[in-house]
């Protein structure tokens, strides 16, 4: 129940929106528990691979904080000492690692010695196996990954090998034996930067209109693709306003004719983003459109008629029944 349209907006985003404050909380203790399990791997598993510790990332939409309910995964790069191995990029975005004969943790994970991603992930599958508090738990390879499913809790951590290049990034599986380029580190700073220049606004604007597009009448599109849509219209801008009303209606004028336009990944490894076909791309375009039409008309209802009621309802047509009553 709400009085106003601030507090309406204020209520949605606490209880409905944004994560638990205490289930976060939880959930970063029980991923630093984990990091630690990992950093024991060399020490206690045959043959794992040494570890470069202070190259190792949180990363994803929960260490950006851009993450919205229900809290499923968080993501963690788990970096491997390359011990003298070197790197060839193959193809666009795709690499070889090259292993010295001698280095037998990560021969054994070798094909003539080019090192294989699978064989990497699935070493850390089995690896996840010894942790005794884990031993019950769900564990196997997804592409990139390592994923393990918890039985404590609802989320589940998804372990990424990598290895820190002498350029400045990472490479990791691409899930197909081989190895691509990215660097978190650059997506963490850039929602940073753009979340500073507009006095801390923008990461909850991120995980409203993530809501906004994970709901029934949206097509899919991927999470980072729509982050990158969102910080590049709000980059552009040189303030914002203090009203979250007015910045969502001005986005999705925004979104309704950019969605056709390309959106090249900010890190500068995967090329252009928005591959996304005509049909979902006009379909998003009409979905920003009839949004923007109603966020104009709740909010000529709160500023013009001050009729809170009116505008209250305006924006449950666009957020759905879980966006509060007027009071």
């Amino acid at each position: 129940m709400a009085l106003n349209v601030n507090q309406a907006f204020n209520e949605f985003n606490k209880d409905i929106v944004n994560l638990d404050s205490d289930r976060t909380k939880k959930a970063r203790g029980s991923r630093d528990w984990l990091i630690k399990q990992l950093n024991l791997f060399p020490t206690k598993i045959d043959n794992f691979p040494p570890l470069y510790v202070e190259k190792h990332i949180k990363f994803g939409s929960f260490a950006r904080n851009t993450k919205i309910e229900p809290l499923d995964d968080i993501d963690l790069i788990l970096t491997l000492k390359a011990q003298g191995s070197t790197y060839l990029k193959i193809s666009e975005n795709t690499y070889d690692i090259m292993v010295p004969t001698n280095v037998i943790s990560l021969q054994k994970l070798c094909d003539n010695d080019i090192l294989n991603s699978i064989k990497v992930v699935n070493k850390i599958v089995l690896s996840l196996k010894e942790i005794e508090h884990y031993s019950q738990a769900k564990i196997h390879r997804r592409e990139e990954s390592a994923t393990l499913l918890l039985n404590s809790y609802e989320w589940n951590f998804d372990i990424v090998p990598s290895f820190y290049t002498d350029q400045g990034f990472y490479l990791i599986p691409n899930g197909q034996g081989k190895w691509k380029a990215t660097n978190p580190k650059i997506d963490q700073d850039n929602v940073s930067t753009i979340n500073q220049k507009h006095n801390g606004k923008i990461l909850q604007i991120i995980r409203i209109l993530k809501y906004w597009q994970k709901r029934g009448t949206m097509p899919t599109i991927s999470s980072y693709l729509f982050e990158t849509i969102i910080l590049t219209y709000f980059e552009s801008q040189s303030e914002i306003t203090d009203y979250i009303d007015f910045n969502l209606s001005d986005f999705w004028k925004y979104l309704e004719d950019n969605i056709y336009s390309n959106f090249p990944d900010p890190k500068g490894f995967q090329g252009e983003l928005n591959n996304l076909d005509i049909d979902t791309k006009q379909k998003i375009s009409k979905l920003s459109k009839l949004s923007y039409d109603r966020a104009v008309e709740a909010i000529r209802f709160k500023t013009n008629d001050k009729d809170m009621k009116k505008s209250i309802n305006k924006w449950k047509e666009i957020f759905g029944d879980e966006f509060p009553k007027y009071n």
